[in-house]
């Protein structure tokens, strides 16, 4: 009897594989071996779709961003436009956190990338900002938005212990300094508890869109 031929491989499924075993397994399952065993099929078949690991790396990044705008449109309210896009943008790479960390630092160069750039170019320039503003701007916000996010990613893939841990300094040793040597830490620290974080990055991430809104030449 002769075997059932195996469907071949999409670009899209392969980086649907990437994802699941980057959630579930951490980077080191990042391997043509491993995504292959994943789906299936002999590793020799992703090659067929990405040169190399570094291009399916850049794949898996833009598919982060994708998500992020999946469904999205801009609502010709630039300031409501970025902020929506940035808490999509974190949302996403919190929920992918071994993705997120390898991707924050790449340029994609695809279609995802190229789509968030516009809408945000649009949305600058729709405030007011003439091209060479918007993208000082542009840069601005993204870095920032990449950084905290990636920051954020990067506290989820350590293990429950070690976030543990992390966490309960606030409430152990940092509610124990000695009001002597610190003061202001000292009686900061019932509210260094009390932080929040996603409630911090909103915080911050109007704090960055009223310096936008200060120098935008168009009324917010």
């Amino acid at each position: 009897m002769s075997k059932r031929p195996r469907p071949s491989l999409s670009a899209a499924a392969i980086i649907d594989s990437c994802l699941e075993l980057l959630d579930t397994e951490g980077a080191n399952a990042l391997t043509f071996r491993r995504i292959g065993g994943h789906l299936g099929a002999d590793p020799t078949a992703l090659y067929r779709h990405f040169r190399n690991k570094d291009e399916l790396l850049l794949a898996v990044a833009d598919r982060l961003l994708e998500e992020s705008i999946e469904g999205f449109e801009p609502t010709g309210d630039w300031r409501h436009t970025l902020r929506t896009l940035a808490v999509r943008h974190r949302k996403v790479y919190l929920a992918h956190p071994h993705a997120a960390v390898l991707a924050a630092i790449r340029v994609t160069r695809r279609p995802a990338e190229m789509r968030v750039i516009e809408i945000i170019l649009a949305a600058l320039g729709e405030a007011g900002f003439a091209p060479d503003e918007a993208v000082r701007h542009y840069r601005a916000l993204a870095d920032f938005v990449l950084a905290w996010s990636c920051m954020d990613a990067t506290y989820r893939t350590l293990d429950e212990r070690m976030r543990q841990k992390d966490q309960s300094a606030w409430a152990d040793a940092y509610a124990a300094v000695p009001a002597a040597s610190y003061p202001h830490l000292a009686a900061a620290a019932p509210y260094l508890v009390a932080v929040d974080n996603e409630a911090s990055f909103l915080f911050a991430l109007d704090l960055m869109l009223d310096a936008v809104a200060a120098q935008a030449p168009s009324p917010s």
